[in-house]
């Protein structure tokens, strides 16, 4: 670096060295001199002597050149030590600069120092006021937190409620005094310690799977719990609630518990009578129908002999009044099972038409007693299967009819059933309309109460119940259902019912894939028992057969590895409830299913009434249910059925000539379709093969005068004959059946005569038929 106070030579020179470097410089200045001193020493010479000599010249020149190297090099000298100088005054100017801004932006930073410690000193004051007051209030809320958790602790204690709070490990952080008195243990016994250290062990593993239950679900639980207490069983009803932090994790549990042992007892109690009422109406009933369905078969039986106009007037009124008794019995059975809240809606597969059809079959025959007119109206498309209850729909319908004959003196009953697309889906209205007297207005609030009778023509309270609508509306509300009135007096009523229908696709044949199963068959009638057998066989089972329950209680106590019990309910030495009960002592067979076979399926539920049976099958057995029934049991998947061999779908131009009245067609079709024709015809040949026996064997009792085989060989008789589709003569063998103990002598024998000519009409008729499904 070249300073701008150096002179202009030494400058030059400065610029020279840094450009060409010392040594030619110092060269360049050496040729220098030595040329400046030959014409210096020329000059001199020339004007001092007046010549000029060579000896003299060179003697400066060589002077020049020996002293000329000592000067440059202490010029260069000189010069270097002046540049080092000048730039160490240059950077020790440029640090000093460098320093002045450094201390002046440190003490700027400083001022700003201050100012923020300053400020934050005032802050500090401000901060530490404000702690003050936030710990006076911190304070004052602790007292006011404190007195609020005694007087909660004081409202926790005094409750007569129990409450206990467990941490997510299942110890114990916290009680009340009611907890305390129920375990008969301190707050400081239970605090800290598990629920193995705290509840017996037989009470452990209900507590256990319900805390895991809240723990997984996170959500509250709530059942009855039976605890002693100072050595007194007591019921309580606990409710467990997770607690649950601010991040959604379970933390613990919460439990409150209110002494439900008065309310508990008086619900057993109530439940008792219950059962005891329901008992007393069903055995009331069942007692009830044997005489009145003597009444209506006997009438039945009457109208079809020849009878003057005034006797037949009478038979028709019996009828009729045997008839409403009967739906008096149905509604008061459903009336009890509203009353305990267990009216169960069954929904099947079911075709809208058919239904409808088969209402007007009974509406017209009713309406044709009294002589009125009956009209039937269908609108919309109702050719369609819907998921309904067909009995409980079919005896709302009845209801509604018969209400509509009982209170029309003349005129008609008009039925209307139509489809109707709504915006929540498909509905069926049915509008039952009459001619009759009408009701009141001011009656119409009441008239579907609970044994409200609106008063008849004369002013007199109506026949009947008092039950039938207000059963009737219970019915609709369980199906979804509404059901409304409207009336004008003198001119009649019209009741609306409307049931939403759930469209399904028609029922398939299917069966259940089954594994195989050893399967114990109760069944005194040889031809049922085959039958069943030749059914539970095709599905790949193992079948015993006992024909008594003698027999069927040795196959249970001596076979060890039996999967199912079908136990008919009627067998000549014991009864099958009795063979239930007697299996269901022994604790062994707890878990050994028990199905019943009986006619009356209704019936057989009361008699098997607080024996654990998994169902009942109504004979002759339908082959869906029964295989709904082994899949409901043993919980198999379904399949479509294969039927062994197809069979043709008999429509009514195939029926000319067949007297299909006296059939069961949709049983026939039912096993033909799942057995075949031909194991279906062996079934048939051994009923011609029994059918002498049966009547040989009638004979002789009626010849002996004995009553009890004269009705027992009636009932193995209907049993076969219903197993082969001889519907009518399985009616008369029941009737033969039921009448075996109360009708004449001679009453039985023309009962026997009449029954060969139907066995052999019967057996002609389904031959005829059989032979439809062949071709």
């Amino acid at each position: 670096m070249i300073d701008s106070s150096l002179s202009p030579w030494a400058r030059t020179l400065s610029s020279f060295i840094s450009k060409y470097g010392e040594f030619k410089t110092a060269a360049a200045c050496y040729a220098l001199l030595l040329v400046m001193s030959l014409i210096l020493s020329c000059m001199f010479y020339y004007v001092a002597v007046g010549t000029v000599t060579l000896v003299d010249v060179l003697a400066v020149l060589f002077f020049t050149a020996v002293v000329s190297p000592i000067l440059i090099t202490v010029l260069l000298n000189s010069i270097r030590q002046l540049e080092a100088s000048y730039s160490y005054l240059d950077s020790a100017t440029k640090q000093e600069k460098l320093l002045n801004q450094t201390l002046k932006d440190n003490i700027s930073r400083l001022n700003e120092e201050i100012d923020e410690r300053k400020m934050a000193f005032h802050a500090k004051h401000r901060a530490i006021e404000e702690l003050r007051r936030e710990i006076a209030e911190r304070k004052k809320t602790q007292q006011e937190l404190a007195q609020q958790g005694m007087l909660l602790r004081s409202i926790v204690d005094s409750s007569p409620d129990l409450f206990y709070y467990r941490d997510n490990n299942g110890v114990f952080a916290g009680c009340n005094k009611m907890f305390e008195q129920v375990i008969g243990k301190s707050s400081d016994e239970l605090i800290g310690k598990s629920v193995e250290e705290i509840y017996p062990s037989d009470y452990l593993p209900e507590v256990l799977r319900t805390d895991k239950k809240v723990s997984q679900t996170h959500q509250a639980l709530t059942l009855d719990v039976e605890y002693p207490v100072n050595g007194e069983k007591r019921w309580f009803e606990m409710r467990k609630l997770p607690f649950i932090n601010e991040k959604g994790e379970y933390i613990g549990l919460l439990a409150f518990g209110r002494d439900i042992t008065s309310r508990k007892e008086a619900a057993q109690a109530l439940e008792a009578a219950y059962k005891d009422k329901g008992k007393f109406i069903a055995t009331l009933s069942h007692e009830l129908r044997t005489p009145l369905n003597g009444i209506v078969g006997l009438t039945r039986m009457l109208l079809d002999t020849e009878l003057d106009k005034q006797q037949r007037s009478w038979c028709n009124t019996v009828f009729s009044s045997a008839e409403t008794l009967g739906n008096i019995f149905n509604d008061i059975i459903d009336l009890d099972k509203i009353d305990r809240e267990q009216l169960d809606i069954v929904a099947d597969s079911v075709n809208v038409a058919d239904f409808i059809n088969d209402v007007v079959n009974f509406a017209g025959l009713i309406a044709e007693q009294k002589g009125l007119e009956f009209n039937i109206k269908r609108k919309g498309t109702l050719d369609v299967y819907a998921s309904l209850d067909p009995t409980r729909l079919r005896q709302v319908v009845w209801n509604l009819i018969n209400n509509a004959v009982k209170f029309t003196q003349q005129g008609h009953v008009e039925l209307e059933c139509r489809r109707e697309n709504r915006a929540d889906g498909p509905w069926l209205v049915m509008r039952v309309s009459d001619t009759g007297q009408g009701i009141p207005q001011e009656q119409l609030h009441r008239i579907f109460d609970m044994y409200y009778k609106a008063p008849d023509i004369k002013g007199t309270n109506a026949i009947g119940s008092g039950i039938g609508l207000a059963v009737t509306k219970a019915l609709v509300t369980a199906m979804k259902g509404e059901i409304n009135v409207s009336s004008t007096e003198g001119e009649g009523s019209v009741f609306v019912v409307e049931i939403p229908l759930k469209l399904c696709i028609a029922p398939a044949e299917q069966s259940y894939a089954v594994r195989s199963l050893n399967i114990l068959l109760v069944e005194d009638v040889p031809l049922n028992a085959e039958i069943a057998t030749n059914l539970l066989e095709q599905r790949g089972h193992e079948v015993i057969w006992a024909e008594t329950g003698e027999d069927a209680l040795s196959f249970v106590y001596t076979e060890d590895d039996l999967d199912l019990v079908l136990l008919d309910m009627q067998l000549p030495d014991i009864n099958g409830d009795e063979v239930a009960r007697q299996i269901r002592d022994d604790e062994h067979f707890d878990k050994l299913p028990i199905v019943a076979l009986t006619a009356n399926v209704r019936s057989a539920e009361e008699e098997l009434a607080g024996i654990n049976i998994q169902g009942a099958l109504a004979k002759p057995i339908n082959t869906t249910k029964l295989d709904k029934m082994l899949g409901e049991l043993f919980d198999i998947k379904q399949q479509q059925n294969c039927q062994p061999e197809p069979i043709k779908a008999v429509t009514e131009k195939d029926l000319s000539g067949i007297r299909v009245e006296l059939l069961d067609i949709e049983t026939i079709e039912d096993f033909v379709g799942s057995m075949g024709l031909v194991i279906f015809n062996r079934s048939c040949e051994l009923f011609n093969k029994l059918n002498p026996q049966y009547q040989t064997e009638l004979a002789d009792a009626l010849a002996e005068d004995d009553r009890e085989e004269y009705k027992s060989v009636a009932h193995k008789l209907k049993g076969a004959a219903g197993s082969v589709g001889l519907n009518d003569v399985q009616l008369h063998a029941k009737k033969m059946e039921h009448g075996a103990l109360e009708e004449s002598s001679e009453e039985l024998q023309q009962w026997l005569d009449e029954l060969a000519v139907k066995i052999n009409e019967g057996r002609d008729a389904l031959q005829l038929f059989l032979q439809q499904l062949e071709d």
